[in-house]
């Protein structure tokens, strides 16, 4: 699910997404974004995934989040089980939107 939000601290990304509960994992293998996730419980799995890069001039975050349920079954495979939008991941969003937005 993809959204934009301002970032209204103007606060640095890591430690903006960190107040929220997210961990920094790198960059894209783009090297044009950054990548947080965020675990659901104990394990790493299953997990929010989100990409996201800046526009310094407007302040928008360009966020995509999406919830991975398991981690890929093959060494170097980035496919795995993923889900892009339905209730959960709205949520999160939603949840996202009304934190960063304050």
């Amino acid at each position: 699910m993809k959204f934009v939000v301002k970032n209204i601290s103007g606060e640095n990304l890591i430690n903006l997404m960190r107040k929220i509960g997210y961990h920094y994992a790198g960059e894209s293998r783009d090297k044009t974004q950054l990548t947080f996730t965020r675990s659901l419980g104990p394990n790493s799995y299953p997990r929010f995934h989100i990409y996201l890069k800046e526009n310094k001039e407007t302040g928008e975050i360009f966020l995509n989040l999406h919830l991975d349920q398991k981690k890929p079954i093959y060494k170097g495979a980035p496919a795995h089980s993923a889900e892009y939008e339905g209730e959960v991941v709205e949520k999160e969003a939603e949840r996202i939107k009304n934190v960063l937005n304050k």
